[in-house]
């Protein structure tokens, strides 16, 4: 049995031989987990192929292609898939947006995959060897993460392709349910959790001593986050991850955090209006004073990559400057900006549509960077704009300079992800324009900008 798996890539992200010797990201861990669950039983060959560090030619020599689909990448999805399937070949799909919306992938493919597909992955192996696959595989409603699961196959890539292999996963979604997200309209407002004993042994046969998390809230659960973060201890290792501020709320954890090795967080600050925050379902944000926070982490040697979205229904053009001036103020190390993203599947989604504010289905244009729907109160230029100048105000050379002062962050990780991100911002206009195809997207050592799913 020859299975090809692909992560295919929108025009921005897809690799063209352009301007860097290799991405800028780190390597994903989909591709790679569901390679290591295929059973030993079954006799096969695979190949792997990530668009970001290589092309998909137009022929694959495969008895099985699958593809992992995220709302911005279901175009190029779908026009492969079609492809192939045209040549005769058996093309499977599954990920976020595949469980977002399975009617509609259903006709691209042979057979779909909605939720997560550690179960059902295996299961379909043995029935298409048995000449009885199915057209749809769903997660059983008691689905859990196994203490046996085997490790990722991160070799199946080559190491030297990404910013580092050194990528974890320790949970999976989160218990919050803001409109926006992703997570709770895919697999619902729960976590999944890996055995810490797991985690740890994941950790130690990879080997490296600067590793990333790429969970959605790596402290949803406090209990699992105080034993996770205690074992890390003995381990000398550096880490980054994601989680919400509501660490605020619990200095013993965030010290317990600096103590195990975090260097870095991804906090979703979202948005400074209360009334924004609420209105999403991320009113616990607003129990948090955000510039406190900040200030307590920095004094903890944790470094605070804050993202912001822009387009709420209470966001006026005043928005930008205001947003840009508390993060300069606050010294946020790596400030983010992206379009509120009404994904398919959510609620905000069908809130928009059911206003007649959704301007178009092509999920290509689903991307954070582009707007999709008609912003309450202000134009879709005077969003964009908006957006474009926040990137170019932060990270302008005193911008910069600013920010990393009030941090006092002088790390030379710290200077270089910011000078990435600022030929980022300087080069926007060609992001919303698609016309400027490079092998990677701007550089994000701390953590997963997309949303993993159907592994």
């Amino acid at each position: 049995m020859k299975i090809v798996l692909i992560s295919p890539k929108g025009p921005l992200y897809r690799y063209k031989g352009g301007i860097f010797k290799k991405s800028l990201r780190y390597q994903p861990l989909t591709l790679t987990t569901l390679a290591a669950l295929i059973p030993g039983d079954i006799e096969h060959e695979i190949v792997l192929i990530d668009e970001s560090i290589q092309s998909v030619g137009d022929d694959l020599d495969a008895d099985i292609i699958g593809m992992t689909v995220i709302s911005g990448t279901a175009r190029r999805s779908y026009e492969l898939a079609d492809r192939f399937r045209s040549q005769g070949k058996y093309v499977i799909l599954g990920g976020p947006h595949i469980t977002l919306v399975p009617e509609e992938a259903q006709e691209h493919a042979d057979t779909i995959f909605v939720g997560y597909a550690e179960e059902t992955w295996p299961q379909f192996l043995y029935d298409f060897r048995d000449g009885r696959a199915k057209r749809r595989y769903d997660q059983g409603a008691g689905f859990t993460l196994q203490g046996d699961a085997p490790f990722a196959k991160r070799e199946l890539f080559p190491a030297s392709a990404f910013l580092t292999q050194a990528v974890f996963e320790a949970t999976r979604s989160c218990v919050h349910k803001c409109d926006f997200c992703v997570a709770p309209s895919a697999w619902g407002s729960r976590q999944y959790q890996h055995p810490v004993d797991w985690v740890i042994e994941d950790i130690r046969r990879v080997g490296q001593k600067k590793i990333i998390f790429v969970d959605l809230n790596l402290v949803s659960d406090k209990q699992y986050a105080i034993e996770l973060f205690t074992r890390l201890i003995p381990l000398r290792v550096q880490w980054f991850g994601l989680s919400t501020v509501l660490i605020a709320h619990d200095e013993e954890l965030m010290e317990l955090m600096a103590k195990s090795g975090c260097k870095g967080l991804l906090l979703g600050l979202e948005s400074i209006s209360n009334t924004n925050l609420k209105t999403t379902h991320k009113q616990f944000n607003s129990s948090v004073d955000y510039a406190a926070l900040i200030a307590k982490l920095h004094r903890l040697g944790i470094s605070i990559q804050g993202c912001f979205v822009f387009g709420l229904d209470e966001d006026t053009t005043d928005v930008f400057d205001e947003t840009v001036d508390f993060v300069l103020s606050t010294g946020i190390d790596l400030p983010r900006f992206a379009i509120v993203t009404p994904f398919p599947g959510t609620p905000l989604y069908r809130n928009l549509d059911s206003e007649g504010r959704i301007l178009t289905k092509d999920w290509e244009l689903y991307d954070g960077q582009h707007v999709v729907f008609e912003p309450r109160q202000m134009s879709v230029g005077e969003l964009l704009n908006g957006h474009e100048h926040a990137w170019k105000k932060a990270y302008s050379y005193s911008g910069i300079a600013k920010r990393l002062w009030q941090a006092k962050n002088f790390q030379p990780l710290a200077i270089t992800t910011n000078l990435g991100y600022r030929f980022y911002a300087n080069h926007l206009d060609r992001f919303y324009n698609c016309d400027w195809q490079v092998e990677s997207h701007l550089p994000n050592p701390w953590a997963s900008a997309d949303i993993k799913g159907g592994n």
